[in-house]
């Protein structure tokens, strides 16, 4: 197989994430999957076997939830990936879609949860803030707002008889360290969780079992995510302590006497139980490598999607059969992952490199930054990167200050110098990359998408001489610019990050925008923009893009009919070859064919 087939098979390999099964009927399912060529909601009954595809539109749907009586699947519907829209609901075994209120008004979706009993809380969001709605699901009975704010909230979950609603909100100013409140359907407070400046609580779900009111939290009191198990009614609180380095996440288990732990340690994760009775700690046998999500059945058993940088991903389950796959070729394995360790600017940086197979070092290379900020890089099966390395580039990506799985302080390590702290980190592992022989100094592309995008923008304008070419996917340019534009939510974030607003700081959102420093670039680039995207509006891209144009600054542009990532497979394939055409002209490397058209 060609480099390209190769490649390319593998965007096109068909992909599914973990089945979600209703709590009071596990033999019924949803999931996403992009076996029709395009990202939709999918349906599976266990019990017979069969599955169903529930949402076909153009552009895809990348929201969806099964009720905990497996009666209704409910799917969130947007215009072309503007993430503006309803919910809309439709009978799990089929039939006619419908508003899942007709009274419900358009809006950006911030958490939906769904009770047992027919009830549920949705979040949305507009220009006027955030709002909690109790829905009565198949009722006249107009929705109650029972939560409002100017500053971020989103639904964390729903008991499962409906009796309390847990809101993530930062009603103190700060939506990267959320508080969380309790309510009941009528309004009234029944807990709040706050351990003030600099320490978030984040719900997960409230326990699966009728009347048991322990909601599962996150909480951040030793400088990292752990687990605590809260009754907001009476106020009490278990922590989850585990001596083990990383960070750490929870679910609970079918009968809430235990919980699933997801421990994340330097971009690999594994799975144990915990018994909540005695205390008792479990290692689940995984292989080496990322679970992307997992879930405990009835039985005991736990089913979790998986994947390395080598091996693509599978459905399995802790006892080893593989859970569901879908048919089809399988997507080819790619290079396994280098990590590596840097002393940076603000300590020990983790980076993660891929090889490629053929040539010799130092390689063209592909500085891909990851999006965020608080994401992370990891030891998980991604197309683009084997992509750049199938056609002979060497690929490093940069868990910088600001990722997530390295604890709170380097989580929030960006204050006063956005986006120029990440680059510093960046550049400490260039300087590795060169001096051990890794990357080629005079072929060295900088790369990245929306948070990354900025970050390329950024660094190709203060970092100048060092990058042959940039390639910049739905970027932001301009902070103040973007904020004018962007959902409420991202100015919440905006404001979390910067300490205000563009009108309050304006100094601080001008240093860290790349269209400050745009005069300063020397090397061509690429940028990719979506026409519907909320989260880097198009309009201060194209800003920036009149200003090269002014400049008579070397640059391409690739549009595309979608929001901030496209959810149509083709397309996908076609800006993965774009973006390979461009960096292979600008660095002298013969080209491969163009990509064919869907």
């Amino acid at each position: 197989m060609k480099a390209e087939e190769r490649w390319q098979a593998r965007f096109r390999a068909a992909r599914m994430t973990l089945p979600t099964w209703a709590r009071l009927a596990p033999a019924r399912a949803v999931y996403r999957c992009n076996i029709s060529g395009v990202w939709e909601i999918h349906a599976w009954d266990r019990s017979n076997g069969t599955t169903r595809q529930v949402t076909s539109r153009p552009r895809g749907t990348s929201h969806a939830a099964i009720d905990p009586t497996g009666q209704w699947i409910w799917w969130f519907s947007d215009t072309y990936g503007d993430e503006f829209g309803i919910w809309m609901r439709q009978p799990f075994t089929g039939g006619p879609e419908m508003p899942a209120h007709p009274d419900l008004a358009p809006g950006h979706p911030t958490g939906l949860a769904l009770s047992a009993v027919g009830t549920a809380a949705v979040g949305r969001s507009s220009r006027h803030g955030f709002q909690v709605f109790h829905v009565r699901v198949g009722s006249d009975e107009k929705p109650r707002m029972i939560y409002e704010s100017r500053e971020f909230a989103q639904v964390a979950g729903i008991s499962l008889d409906g009796s309390l609603i847990a809101v993530s909100h930062s009603e103190h100013g700060d939506s990267r360290h959320p508080a969380l409140r309790v309510l009941r359907p009528n309004g009234h407070v029944a807990g709040d969780l706050h351990d003030g400046p600099g320490k978030g609580f984040s719900g997960v779900r409230f326990a699966p079992t009728m009347a048991d009111r322990r909601i599962l939290a996150l909480h951040e009191r030793r400088g990292r995510r752990e687990p605590l198990v809260w009754d907001p009614v009476t106020g009490e609180q278990r922590e989850i302590w585990l001596r083990v380095p990383g960070e750490i996440t929870a679910d609970w288990y079918h009968d809430g006497r235990a919980v699933l732990i997801g421990h994340n340690d330097r971009a690999r994760t594994e799975l144990y139980r915990y018994d909540l009775g005695g205390g008792h700690l479990t290692e689940i046998k995984t292989p080496h490598g990322v679970i992307h999500d997992a879930m405990p059945r009835p039985d005991g058993t736990v089913e979790y999607s998986w994947s390395s940088a080598a091996r693509p991903p599978i459905i399995r389950a802790s006892d080893g059969h593989v859970v569901m796959n879908q048919s089809g070729p399988s997507a080819p394995p790619s290079v396994p992952l280098e990590d590596v360790h840097v002393d940076g600017p603000g300590g020990r940086i983790h980076a993660l490199v891929s090889r490629p197979t053929i040539g010799t070092p130092p390689y063209p290379t592909v500085f891909l930054l990851h999006g965020g900020p608080a994401a992370q890089d990891d030891d998980s099966f991604m197309p683009n990167v084997a992509a750049w390395v199938d056609v002979g580039f060497a690929v490093v990506r940069v868990n910088y200050r600001g990722s997530t799985g390295y604890g709170s302080a380097w989580r929030d390590a960006l204050r006063g110098d956005v986006g120029h702290i990440e680059l510093a980190d960046v550049a400490a592992v260039r300087e590795w990359a060169v001096s051990h022989g890794v990357a080629d100094p005079d072929r060295m592309v900088l790369a990245g998408a929306s948070w990354g995008g900025y970050l390329t923008l950024l660094g190709l304008a203060t970092q100048p001489k060092w990058w042959a070419a940039g390639i910049a996917a739905v970027p932001i340019t301009d902070h103040a610019a973007a904020y004018s534009d962007e959902t409420e939510g991202l100015r919440a974030y905006h404001r979390a990050l910067f300490g205000g607003s563009p009108q309050e700081v304006p100094e601080l959102y001008a240093a860290s925008s790349p269209i400050t420093y745009l005069d300063a670039l020397q090397a061509p680039l690429l940028v990719l923009a979506g026409e519907n995207d909320p989260r880097s509006p198009i309009g201060q891209i194209e800003k920036y893009l009149d200003k090269l144009d002014e400049r008579g600054h070397e640059h391409e542009v690739y549009r595309y009919p979608a929001g901030h990532a496209s959810l149509v497979i083709e397309e996908r394939i076609r800006q993965m070859a774009a973006q390979i055409d461009f960096a292979c002209k600008h660095l002298g490397i013969p080209q491969p064919a163009p990509a064919p058209s869907s």
